[in-house]
């Protein structure tokens, strides 16, 4: 885990959960599944963003993660994550992927993102 991933699952020790997402438990729109993979849209850290989302977009700066590599990474709940995501991606900040993949019909792309996820599952 990165020094600024460290620096934020340690401070979010003390904050609980829902004042994160200002109490809301569901991302507005559509319910986002904890393997979607979340993709960065630029490369350059948005301004003013907020600790918390801030963390997000960092751990996805280098890497595609799925929703739950995040909340692990960051220590958070599932919940947590999928609204701070949803958030971000209603934003243009993050793109969110949650396409399902056909084995009949595998395409390069597919297996890319299988073999990313697969190797930021065995990071953890």
């Amino acid at each position: 885990m990165s020094e600024h991933a460290d620096d934020y699952a340690e401070s979010m020790r003390v904050v609980r959960p829902y004042t994160v997402t200002g109490g809301r438990t569901r991302p507005s729109g559509v319910q986002l599944p904890m393997e979607a993979l979340v993709q960065l849209t630029g490369d350059t850290m948005p301004e003013g963003l907020q600790l918390e989302r801030r963390a997000i977009v960092q751990l996805c700066f280098d890497r595609t993660l799925s929703i739950a590599e995040i909340a692990a990474h960051l220590s958070l709940p599932l919940g947590v994550v999928r609204v701070l995501v949803a958030d971000l991606a209603q934003d243009g900040v993050l793109v969110v992927h949650t396409g399902t993949y056909n084995a009949a019909t595998p395409s390069a792309g597919n297996l890319d993102l299988l073999a990313s996820v697969l190797d930021g599952i065995s990071k953890l």
